[in-house]
């Protein structure tokens, strides 16, 4: 980057699973809650922002634009602009490139950028059929005709509303949801259900661990704690990741049934993302921004990287969009202190590390001599990963790059990778320094 954007400070709500209803907290609320607790402990006042920059990949219909809505909430002030972005499950991590990107062209040095989903209220739809119904039903004048149309109203039709959230999750070019496309690399890579069993069991261990031990609600390393509690309306409140279960061991996730290929599959929903509710913010500044408050970086993103691919296999997207980096960087996979890889499936995960230690793979998809190699595994998602946490889509993005710096300072590492693959056949990317 031709100047350095530095991360000043970050935050994110704890993660909350979906229970098949909507959840206490709207995506606005949770943004806001999360915002205004990182804001009140700046140097700078929420006025002084340049802007707000939120991803968002379901946003409700009454918060379109809800990086306005959340900067208004926060009390940023009507001339702070605040603006939404979406790129899938990449949102969060977008919302940080386009702000490294005004920076870089000097249009803004101080900017809030993160990223947000309620997904337990992502809304059940009425199919078309229903539409029309209710549009000839409002259009029946007298008392008569709109009683004849409800012996037109099938009750299956009213019963059996579209889930939003499934047709979300379904790419509309290739007709796969997304653990199909999990499916797809577990199939090409040859990686067994015991093997994404015990991956997840690790992920949940993991998560275990670093509650247990303060990782994520605590401070540590000059690093404010990585959670803020939040409280709803009736004063419950909601302190932890509450997705996580002690009794996530390999032997139990066997029991569960595959999901989405239910004769031949693999891929559970206990070695899969968590349909989650959550929020994410960093603080990004340029040298004129840190001077003139006064701000003390805890690290810089050194270099981001998009990249496209077959939608189908959508889950290597990390390996197209961290492989770039590392070249330009004379890196090797080992060479990097940590590494998040969001984990939207098990086996998306292990089909990344398997992508780089074939050579075929390395050549013929990535344009390389021979294969990058095996990443060390003690690395990787350190503290655990979104089977375990959840994946609240637009807030992933942002959470592995302030989880990363968290990791690096507490391991005194100095560069990682946080990297996450994108519905639609994409992967992002970026590479973090602390300092």
């Amino acid at each position: 980057m031709s100047k350095a954007v530095y991360i000043v400070d970050g935050v994110r709500t704890p993660f909350l699973k979906s229970r098949n209803r909507p959840g206490p907290f709207s995506a606005s609320d949770l943004a806001t809650a999360a915002g205004k607790s990182l804001l009140i402990r700046q140097a700078f006042a929420p006025s002084e922002l340049d802007e707000v920059i939120l991803g968002c990949a379901a946003p409700s219909v009454d918060e379109v634009n809800i990086g306005r809505v959340a900067a208004l909430r926060m009390g940023c002030g009507q001339k702070v602009p605040g603006w939404t972005v979406m790129r899938n499950c990449a949102s969060g991590m977008q919302a940080l490139d386009s702000a490294i990107a005004n920076m870089l062209s000097g249009r803004s040095n101080l900017v809030l950028a993160g990223g947000v989903d309620a997904l337990s209220r992502v809304p059940l739809l009425y199919s078309d059929l229903m539409v029309v119904w209710f549009s000839n039903f409002m259009a029946a004048k007298s008392p008569l005709q709109k009683a004849a149309m409800f012996l037109k109203l099938k009750p299956t039709q009213l019963l059996t509303p579209i889930i939003g959230l499934m047709k979300g999750l379904t790419d509309p070019y290739v007709g796969l949801l997304m653990g199909q496309t999990a499916e797809n690399l577990a199939h090409r890579f040859g990686i067994s259900r015991l093997q994404m069993d015990e991956f997840a069991a690790r992920s949940h261990a993991r998560v275990i661990h670093a509650q247990e031990n303060g990782l994520f609600s605590d401070s540590h390393d000059g690093l404010a704690p990585e959670i803020a509690p939040i409280y709803d309306e009736k004063g419950d409140l909601f302190k932890d990741d509450d997705g996580v279960r002690k009794d996530s061991t390999a032997e139990n996730l066997a029991k569960l049934k595959p999901f989405f290929d239910r004769k031949y599959g693999n891929v559970t929903a206990g070695n899969s993302s968590q349909i989650t509710d959550g929020a994410a913010w960093l603080v990004l500044a340029t040298d004129e921004a840190v001077k003139r408050h006064g701000l003390k970086p805890l690290g810089r993103i050194v270099d981001s990287q998009w990249a496209g691919l077959d939608p189908a296999q959508m889950g290597l997207g990390p390996v197209h969009a961290s492989t770039p980096i590392l070249e330009r960087h004379g890196l090797k996979l080992n060479d990097l202190d940590a590494w998040e890889i969001n984990e939207a499936f098990a086996a998306q995960v292990l089909g990344c590390l398997a992508a780089w230690k074939e050579d075929k793979y390395c050549r013929e998809e990535l344009g390389l001599e021979r294969a990058m190699g095996e990443l060390d595994q003690e690395k990787l998602n350190v503290d655990g990963g979104a089977v375990a946490l959840g994946h609240p889509v637009g807030a992933s993005g942002a959470r592995i790059v302030l989880h990363l710096l968290h990791t690096l300072k507490r391991a005194k590492g100095k560069r990682g990778i946080a990297s996450i693959c994108i519905g639609g056949g994409m992967g992002g990317a970026m590479l973090v320094e602390a300092l």
